[in-house]
């Protein structure tokens, strides 16, 4: 053989392995029990736990599924307020909590835009047709689709292939809408691989790390009914969902010069009787009112958990403040703090600090 024929022959052997090595590249083989199917029960599992959340601004819409795009203009109780963010609701909660006897309203600067459980929008352009559309949810604490008792932490990966194993595209999901969205339009043809390990975060707050779509359908079903997902219209009943008495104690203690913000006993208001004074409570369970340069001495004490948390306290001379109070709220926004005690409906102690 002439070294020329060798040559040829040589490097044709080269382009045959290097064409075979790019070939065995392409076909990669995806791991099937990470195949997510566009119709299985699990792709169903995901984008219900993926979907819009409309509950979570029930106090401007009365209507759990959809929720109002932010930023938007409202009036509540006469009072304008901006609403750049779900923190933001606490302003109009605060507007609402501060008279019981009144009747609370709220008026949108229309137009608005709505975002449905699937995210897309709709906009809205009066009262009557944000009723109108109200009127397609599902009511007060009724079975929804949507599963509000877990999170997925972002991003996730996904990777692609074709019906001959071939990589088409690997991408970073990174929030729920498009999660939902990228479940929602896969195609039939497409092979989808979800790159494992993923985290979810359950209501309490608690980690898991899922390792493969089993474990996720598990744990999914495990806890989509292990909260309760507040679908109702009363912004005030459940405000304490996660208290803890630990909680509690340490706003108590580490915020300083607490004043009556609003005092109510049998029904009666007593706001001002207590104007001038401030409240500190201590780690060990002592609670002091100063009053010009009187002082006044007592106790006080938390237990329970939940919205069923026990606040005692026992000034003696200061009688209007004693009761075994109810923990009905904890609000916190910019430049103050309040704790809300109640007993019934006839009975109120609101103490503020200016401390966040």
């Amino acid at each position: 053989m002439s070294i020329k024929t060798y040559l040829i022959a040589l490097l044709s052997i080269a382009v045959l392995f290097v064409s075979c090595r790019k070939e065995e590249m392409e076909l990669i083989e995806s791991p099937p029990e990470d195949t997510l199917e566009p119709a299985s029960n699990i792709a169903d599992l995901m984008k219900r736990t993926a979907s819009n959340d409309g509950s979570i601004d029930n106090i401007l819409d009365y209507a759990n599924c959809f929720t109002v795009q932010l930023p938007v203009t409202v009036v509540a109780n006469g009072i304008q307020v901006e609403i750049n963010d779900e923190a933001d609701l606490n302003q109009v909660e605060s507007i609402f909590d501060s008279l019981d006897d009144d009747t609370d309203y709220l008026q949108f600067n229309y137009p608005i835009t709505i975002v449905l459980s699937d995210f897309s929008e709709v906009i809205i352009n009066t009262y009557s047709e944000l009723n109108q559309n109200a009127a397609n949810c599902n009511g007060e604490n009724e079975v929804d689709d949507d599963i509000e008792c877990l999170d997925f932490e972002y991003p996730i990966g996904m990777s692609i292939f074709n019906t001959n194993n071939e990589l088409i595209e690997t991408i970073s999901i990174q929030n729920d809408n498009a999660l939902y969205n990228f479940i929602e339009n896969i195609d039939s043809n497409d092979i989808v691989v979800v790159s494992f390990p993923i985290t979810v975060i359950v209501f309490d707050g608690t980690q898991i790390t899922i390792n493969n779509l089993n474990e996720l359908e598990t744990t999914i079903n495990n806890f989509s009914d292990s909260c309760d997902e507040d679908d109702d219209y009363d912004y005030n009943d459940d405000d304490c969902n996660n208290c803890t008495p630990n909680q509690l104690e340490d706003i108590l203690i580490n915020c300083t010069n607490w004043f009556v913000d609003k005092l109510e006993r049998n029904g009666t208001d007593y706001d001002d009787v207590y104007n001038g004074y401030t409240f500190n409570f201590f780690s060990d369970g002592s609670v002091t009112s100063v009053y010009n340069t009187n002082n006044y001495n007592g106790t006080w004490s938390t237990n329970g958990t939940g919205n069923d948390i026990t606040v005692v306290i026992d000034i003696p001379t200061l009688p209007l403040c004693n009761n075994n109070w109810r923990l009905h709220e904890i609000e916190s926004v910019t430049g103050e703090t309040k704790v809300d005690l109640r007993v019934g409906d006839d009975d109120r102690l609101r103490y503020e600090s200016s401390c966040n």
